[in-house]
């Protein structure tokens, strides 16, 4: 009777330990989730300026001539070259953005996926910066 009894004890301490890891588990891995979601949260808004950095600059573009016009020293070759990069620049941070959204599962309890996705995300905030840097740099004196 004692040794069924030690063993029952045994394994309801062990459920409750297993059960008790578990829920901790699963707390920090909605802390990470909400930790990668705060950090989409933060850069998403900028998908939509990229949005507008691409079309003025197909416009500019489009007008490379008329801009040599108004400034004589402007080179035409390195500034077409300037604003490809930079189009290329923001379609694969926003691409990368629109995959991330749609593979990220938040409601996943795997802390390690979570780590990973925060990380992720946090590589892509930094990108969204460079990529904004770098709009705002060469494209200031073009916005009238």
């Amino acid at each position: 009777m004692m040794k069924k009894f030690t063993l029952s004890a045994l394994a309801l301490a062990l459920f409750l330990a297993s059960a008790c890891q578990n829920n901790a588990q699963n707390e920090e891995a909605k802390k990470l989730a909400t930790e990668a979601i705060e950090i989409h949260d933060e850069i998403m808004p900028q998908v939509s300026a990229f949005d507008k950095h691409d079309i003025l600059i197909d416009s500019l573009l489009q007008n490379l001539s008329i801009l040599k016009t108004v400034d004589a020293d402007l080179d035409t070759v390195e500034t077409r070259e300037k604003f490809h990069t930079l189009k290329a620049n923001l379609e694969s941070a926003t691409d990368k953005m629109m995959v991330w959204m749609k593979e990220y599962v938040a409601d996943s309890t795997d802390v390690d996926y979570q780590k990973a996705e925060v990380e992720s995300i946090s590589e892509l905030k930094t990108e969204f910066e460079q990529v904004k840097y770098e709009a705002e740099s060469l494209l200031a004196p073009f916005k009238k």
